[in-house]
């Protein structure tokens, strides 16, 4: 029976060993999903010492407070946590409500070159991010927008990633008939879209939520570009400071404010994934 066979059976027809396989195949994966992030606590809870340890050092030490009292005196990491909160939920905000109008047109509607349009956001896909920093720049700074939030916000409140994977799943999920019983009932467009499509596709917006929300949480190229002023850093430009050192990297304290600093990815990904799994199930059942 080959791997993708097993992965297809339900747990309760593998039988006691093929079960016991199962889980404990789901377990090691767990733990070793789950190490790099409790061996990053576990050295920010000892000295700078502790990350060469051999073997690896696995207890919890005392000094987190302390590793992490050296964090604030070095940069305004709070301050920065708070941007990033900001920045990143607009962000994510946006893209999730445009992204999802954008595919529910491509996806249910027909419009004069529909199929040019969608192939044109899908080749966008492919060009790399870098070429387009220098154009951008140059609109930001002709809107007076460096070293400002909008520079973050404005150039990343649509992606073509988003347009596509919401086009994708709403092809799929949203049967067309339910879009024309509502127009027969007079709705509107916008209420259709609000009242009949979101109900159906909340998990693929929690789940584009969630990637977004973390890429721009860790996005530290165009920050470094667009802020200057360190009241305007963003959480990844508040951890580069604790590398400019004259007396060697502290792992400990870096290690404190990088335990830190992921926090919110948990919140945030503990907060939607019960929709994310609810689509994932949901796709297991039609199939």
């Amino acid at each position: 029976m080959s791997t993708l066979r097993i992965f297809r059976k339900k747990p309760d027809d593998l039988g006691f060993f093929g079960k016991l396989g199962f889980y404990l195949f789901l377990i090691i994966g767990a733990l070793i999903s789950v190490f790099p992030f409790y061996w990053m606590f576990v050295v920010g809870t000892n000295d700078k010492g502790a990350v060469f340890h051999v073997p690896p050092l696995l207890t919890v030490g005392d000094q987190f407070f302390h590793n992490f009292k050296r964090v604030l005196e070095k940069a305004d990491f709070f301050q920065a946590l708070g941007n990033s909160l900001f920045v990143s939920s607009a962000v994510t905000l946006s893209v999730v409500f445009f992204c999802t109008l954008a595919g529910y047109a491509f996806a249910k509607y027909e419009f004069p070159l529909k199929n040019g349009l969608f192939i044109f956001v899908i080749a966008t896909l492919i060009v790399p991010q870098q070429l387009g920093v220098l154009p951008t720049y140059v609109i930001m700074a002709k809107l007076h927008w460096i070293d400002s939030y909008k520079a973050l916000i404005v150039p990343a409140m649509v992606n073509a990633f988003g347009i596509f994977w919401m086009r994708q799943y709403i092809s799929t999920a949203v049967p067309t008939e339910l879009i024309e019983a509502g127009r027969i009932d007079g709705g509107g467009h916008f209420r259709i879209f609000w009242k009949i499509a979101v109900p159906v596709i909340t998990p693929a917006m929690a789940t584009l939520g969630i990637l977004n929300f973390m890429t721009v949480w860790n996005d530290f190229f165009w920050p470094l570009v667009v802020l200057k002023n360190k009241e305007h850093y963003t959480i990844q430009l508040a951890l580069q400071q604790l590398f400019t050192t004259r007396d060697g990297l502290d792992y400990g304290m870096i290690m404190s404010a990088t335990f830190t600093a992921t926090l919110p990815l948990l919140i945030v990904f503990l907060l939607f994934s019960r929709w994310v799994i609810a689509g994932l199930t949901s796709g297991a059942i039609k199939s």
